[in-house]
């Protein structure tokens, strides 16, 4: 069996969705299920180890520094180039350019597809587009993702919430909650002594840790905000937000102004 994959994300590009594609490549290869995967190319990116990935000439999103979009053409050329006698199913992951791409090259080869809807666009269009005023940005999000869930034959929701949600926006494609999972090589033990020590705190000093991507979306700024009521209980206590992304920068001026 062998799927093809298509995405406007992958590493890299450090996201969740990146995270879930090379975590469901590496599950499927070891049920002896051979993936393909289509995705952007990255300026400056060393070369890709991992086989069966086609990268696409891509440009820079306005705006956004960390993604790139995939010229149409190249994309298409890319697709129209595989032998679709051996696809036996298209997974669309991101619901830009990749996800009219694959839509396309499924129906033009009658091959089933599925999506999977890792992000919950109700509450991520305000933080990229704020001059769209929040209640206009919910209608269109989910007219945007009714017409989208349309176009393929099932969905894969990462979770039962999200499943909900879809529900409620009306979306009657069949979902299936598939969580993406996590390789039994992360659950290693950390060394809290040593980061400590590098970083020179107190052993016994109170900490609370933030991992993953600094997005606008993930909220952050509203656990800098309650993280403020513990100091006032536990004046020790330290916030520490380990990770990278767009929203750095304005968490970092957060917390200078909150000093002033």
């Amino acid at each position: 069996m062998r799927v093809l994959f298509v995405s406007d994300v992958y590493f890299p590009r450090v996201n969740g969705v990146s995270t879930s594609i090379r975590t469901f490549r590496e599950d499927l290869a070891s049920c002896g299920v051979e993936t393909l995967l289509v995705a952007p190319s990255y300026a400056g990116a060393p070369p890709q180890a991992e086989p069966g990935i086609t990268r696409v000439s891509s440009a820079g999103v306005p705006g956004d520094p960390e993604d790139r979009r995939m010229r149409w053409g190249a994309l298409k050329r890319a697709l129209d180039s595989l032998d679709a006698r051996g696809i036996d199913v298209v997974h669309v992951h991101t619901p830009f350019i990749a996800h009219y791409a694959g839509t396309r090259f499924a129906r033009a080869t009658h091959t089933p597809c599925v999506a999977t809807y890792h992000t919950f666009f109700e509450e991520y269009l305000h933080h990229y587009v704020p001059v769209l005023p929040r209640g206009l940005g919910r209608v269109m999000a989910r007219a945007f993702t009714r017409a989208q869930c349309r176009d393929v034959q099932a969905l894969v929701a990462p979770s039962e919430p999200m499943r909900r949600i879809l529900y409620d926006y009306g979306v009657t494609t069949p979902i299936h909650v598939v969580p993406t999972g996590l390789p039994p090589d992360r659950f290693g033990p950390g060394d809290g002594q040593r980061f400590r020590a590098r970083a020179g705190l107190p052993a016994d000093r109170p900490l609370v840790l933030y991992v993953g991507r600094v997005a606008h979306e993930k909220n952050i700024d509203f656990l800098i905000r309650s993280f403020a009521h513990v100091r006032r209980r536990v004046p020790a206590a330290l916030l520490v937000i380990a990770g990278e992304g767009p929203a750095r920068a304005s968490l970092q001026q957060h917390e200078l102004d909150s000093h002033r």
